[in-house]
């Protein structure tokens, strides 16, 4: 009783709810990170604090924000008979064949909203017009490229998307403020909901996609996904002759995933083709008596290893451009203290901490079985990194001489002729080359209010299968529709159930005046109604992070997730189901430059200043820093 009256005079009285349900142990942690949270800030703190920091505070989220959804209607099987990715996501749990594959529920990383504001409060469309709609391009600097832009509908497009009900829903623009929406009214249809087995969370929705890192967005969700894509010839998927996707009689491009699509979208996907068709040639080079089947299952597990590698160790580092997230990501997702070289020596054989969660002696859920969740699909919502237009360079000039020179513009291509099926045609007259300089050299959108895009608020969305649906919808007022639908907590709600302190009031969100008082406007004075995205999108943001502290917490929890229950990244994380050359290629590669300059050698040497791949490629490179990284203070603000 001592102990609870202790903790009701220091936590904050909106928390108290959630720290009461916690143990003794978990209390003490607890008072650890909230101490840091009102008094110092981590990301103030130097490197190896600010790391211990985050591993209790993933720890704390392990245990209480993960909920599964839905029953484990699988069955055992033998593992060793399945040491490869299957079509469909099954057979990776170690005991359940039907764990993370397509069509299983989206779990919770918090109980669904308990706020009843209703779908229309505030009406989706008077957010949207109000809070989100873009009045002039904001980029994002040097920090983050259109390639970087185009990855992360790259990877959405591997692991989630909901399944949608046969029932549309309407929405119609309120008559007090006809004039901000471009649509007057629209339709789409519904997310489908399940009753699930479960007593406490009684229905939920469905992945159409498998959330595995299985590389599913090139090699499909299913059997017939898979069939469409590969060309059952020495392990290889189908690329046209100028190293972009193949196209249907329809025009519709060849990949895994073809729903929404963009030039964009598919270069990254053809790249990753070539690079998986690039595995199979060396396994065949290494391995001759492998068939067809063996170069296509090696060459997949290889590839997709590849991507999750990249998205990790280059693409976070880059959206979360500080020290202690360097450190993390490196000794979390990879290689752990004792850093990379000891790792190639010797292998994972101190566990997570010292030679990081990849080739862990077997998979960890926690206790909960594998998905992702709904609020992952929330906080990933990032379309205003998408510009109002593509920046076309000139990568033939004869004025330039010698490396890392800027190309000259060469034109300004609307984004909408680069969606769908126009956009594939685009694409094949630009060529790959001219394409991907032309994305590396032009800075994406930032995450921020009044910032999504103009075009996306009347777009003719795709099904599945990459056609164009009959009716146009605004993009920007669906997805604050989306979540609510969902029952995902609106922003004040979803920090409670994070563990972070809630705010009380408009400034505690944002210092901009302008921002304050259109907040007032459309939610009045009740911050329990702001919406997530608009909060997440309104929050200041940690020097450094492209997205918010909240989305990261999120990040935090299950980007760890992904790998660690992941049977592939783990206890078949090893020479034996890889191959040796295969393990090589994998360990080899540390970053998205380094696929590019497999296959295109002298594109990089000539065009790319930059660090990473993901940067905008004529920035200054990272500069050095002698202080060993775990060593290093807290950066200046």
């Amino acid at each position: 009783m001592t102990f609870s009256f202790f903790s009701a005079s220091f936590i904050h009285p909106q928390l108290l709810p959630i720290v009461t349900r916690m143990t003794l142990f978990d209390t003490i942690l607890f008072y650890v990170i909230h101490f840091v949270d009102k008094v110092v800030l981590w990301h103030r703190l130097p490197v190896l604090l600010g790391l211990a920091y985050l591993g209790i505070r993933r720890y704390l989220h392990y245990r209480y924000n993960l909920l599964h959804v839905g029953g484990d209607n699988g069955h055992n099987y033998d593992s060793k008979e399945y040491a490869y990715r299957t079509s469909d996501g099954k057979c990776n749990h170690p005991t359940d064949n039907l764990v993370g594959s397509q069509g299983t529920f989206f779990g919770r990383n918090m109980p669904p909203a308990t706020l009843d504001y209703g779908f229309q409060d505030p009406h989706p469309t008077l957010v949207a017009s109000k809070l989100l709609a873009r009045k002039k391009f904001k980029n994002t600097g040097k920090q983050f490229n259109m390639i970087a832009c185009s990855w992360i509908q790259f990877m959405i497009h591997d692991w989630i998307d909901h399944l949608e009900d046969t029932k549309q829903v309407g929405i119609r623009a309120p008559d007090s403020y006809p004039s901000g929406c471009p649509l007057k009214s629209f339709k789409f249809f519904k997310t489908k909901k399940f009753n699930t087995s479960s007593s406490y969370m009684k229905t939920g929705f469905l992945n159409t996609r498998t959330p595995w890192w299985d590389g599913s967005v090139i090699y499909g969700n299913n059997e017939k996904g898979m069939r469409r894509v590969r060309t059952y010839r020495d392990g290889k998927l189908k690329i046209s002759e100028e190293g972009l996707l193949e196209h249907d009689e329809k025009g519709i491009p060849i990949s895994g995933d073809v729903r929404n699509c963009w030039a964009g979208f598919s270069l990254v996907q053809a790249l990753f083709v070539k690079e998986h068709n690039a595995v199979c040639d060396m396994l065949k080079v290494y391995y001759p008596d492998f068939d067809d089947e063996q170069l296509y299952r090696h060459a997949r597990l290889v590839t997709s290893a590849v991507i999750a590698k990249i998205h990790t160790i280059d693409w976070t580092v880059e959206l979360l451009k500080t020290d202690t997230l360097l450190a993390a990501m490196r000794i979390n997702c990879r290689y752990g203290f004792l850093g990379k070289k000891f790792k190639d020596l010797f292998g994972n054989i101190f566990g997570p901490i010292l030679s990081g969660l990849v080739g862990i002696r077997k998979p960890r859920d926690h206790g909960v079985p594998y998905s992702l969740t709904e609020e992952f699909v929330s906080v990933y919502r990032m379309h205003s990194m998408l510009p109002e237009e593509i920046v076309l360079r000139n990568i033939k000039p004869t004025s330039i001489n010698g490396k890392y020179k800027c190309p000259p513009v060469l034109e300004k291509v609307p984004i909408r002729e680069m969606l769908g099926k126009e956009g594939e045609r685009k694409l094949s007259k630009i060529g790959m080359e001219q394409m991907l300089v032309s994305m590396g050299h032009q800075s994406c959108g930032a995450v921020a209010l009044w910032n999504y895009p103009t075009w996306m608020r009347n777009l003719i969305v795709h099904d599945i299968d990459g056609e164009d649906r009959s009716d146009p919808v605004d993009m920007a007022s669906m997805e604050v529709y989306r979540d609510r639908e969902r029952e995902v907590a609106r922003y004040n709600e979803f920090r409670r159930n994070l563990l972070m302190i809630p705010i009380s009031k408009w400034e505690d969100l944002t210092d901009e005046e302008e921002v304050i008082e259109v907040l007032k406007e459309v939610y009045g004075d009740d911050i329990e109604k702001l919406d997530l995205i608009v909060g997440l999108q309104a929050e200041k943001k940690i020097k450094g992070f492209a997205i918010s502290e909240t989305a990261f917490f999120i990040f935090l929890m299950m980007a760890s997730r992904r790998i660690e229950a992941d049977r592939f990244f783990t206890s078949n994380f090893n020479s034996q189901t890889y191959t040796n050359k295969g393990l090589e290629w994998v360990n080899r590669t540390e970053s998205l430059k380094d696929v590019i300059d497999r296959h295109y050698p002298e594109m990089t040497k000539k065009w790319m200043r930059c660090s990473s791949a993901f940067s905008v490629w004529d920035s200054i490179p990272d500069p050095t820093n002698y202080i060993p990284l775990y060593l290093r203070l807290a950066p200046k603000q």
